[in-house]
């Protein structure tokens, strides 16, 4: 998807997700592309603080995207 619509599609998801999956799990935009979604979460996990939506468009080469959601690490 573009990524006007992967960030309508993660405010539909965080609108819909309970307390406990906002509290335990990252919701983010991330390349469409396995291995750019790859470094896009390598990157992330090291400083998710300095990371926003439009950080994922450093690491994408084709203008497609996808919405993922993984378990924060403790």
């Amino acid at each position: 998807m573009k990524y006007n619509e992967a960030v309508q599609h993660k405010k539909e998801s965080l609108k819909k997700a309970d307390e406990t999956v906002l509290k335990d799990y990252h919701i983010i935009i991330t390349p469409a592309n396995t291995e750019e979604s790859q470094k896009h979460i390598e990157a992330f996990l090291k400083a998710p603080d300095k990371f926003d939506d439009e950080s994922c468009k450093k690491f994408c080469s084709d203008g497609e995207y996808q919405v993922v959601s993984f378990r924060k690490e403790e």
